[in-house]
């Protein structure tokens, strides 16, 4: 009698572009290749994820394929269901810029896929965070991600102050990010803030045109006109 043996579902974790950059320059062609032969992709917004396959040379059928909104308003409910719906299919979970389950809803995703024992596939591809790490010069060896900061100028301020006061005692490099509408009220926080001696650096478009990455202590930036950061995509790291 011959046994069946069930092929292992996965799930692929797809990075996506930081912006419009070319494909080839951050994307290796493995993850292309892995791409097409899926049919079943999780993803944050419908039309951006359609036009990246699209970007990417997907060669299924762009209109038959099946996307499952996964974003901050789908209920922690709904995610169990995704793996049900999908059946025995292997899926692709896309963020919507970067890695996928980095500062990105789709971890959720990640811990159900390992409660249902459903193998975890991550593919390589471009990090905003550690790009920006990478070029910064600061601590890349201990570094705390601390996502947003308080919109609050006092709460803000206060946090600031906190995270520089870490970065002190653990020699630790302290990474942000922010609303692109709120780039240049944070640096303005961060100017204000840190200690002159503090290193700041500030990456912008990174990978794409108009790349920017300047590391300076704070005195420095204070000598200065700040860069105008409005609309664009942009991390922040300090070093005390």
């Amino acid at each position: 009698m011959r046994i069946m043996i069930r092929p292992e579902r996965k799930l692929y974790l797809i990075p996506s572009t930081l912006g419009d950059t070319e494909i080839t320059k951050v994307i290796p062609a493995y993850n292309l290749n892995i791409m097409n032969t899926l049919a079943h992709f999780v993803v944050e917004e419908e039309r951006t994820a359609r036009r990246f396959l699209i970007r990417c040379g997907y060669t299924g059928n762009i209109n038959t394929i099946l996307l499952y909104l996964l974003n901050e308003h789908t209920p922690s409910s709904e995610i169990p269901l995704i793996f049900t719906r999908t059946g025995a299919s292997d899926l692709g979970l896309i963020s919507e810029a970067g890695l996928p389950g980095v500062a990105d809803p789709g971890a959720l995703l990640v811990q159900e896929a390992h409660r249902l024992n459903i193998k975890v596939v991550p593919l390589a591809g471009p990090s905003s965070l550690l790009i920006a790490l990478m070029a910064s010069g600061l601590n890349g060896q201990q570094f705390s991600f601390n996502g947003y900061l308080p919109v609050k100028p006092h709460e803000r301020s206060s946090r600031i102050r906190f995270f520089e006061k870490r970065s002190e005692t653990e020699n630790q490099s302290q990474i942000f990010i922010e609303t692109p509408y709120r780039n240049n009220q944070l640096l303005d926080a961060l100017i204000s803030n840190l200690k002159s001696s503090t290193r700041l650096c500030i990456a912008v478009n990174l990978t794409l045109n108009g790349e920017w990455i300047k590391t300076k202590m704070i005195r420095d930036w204070k000598l200065i006109p700040p860069p105008d950061l409005k609309r664009q995509p942009a991390v922040f790291i300090f070093q005390a």
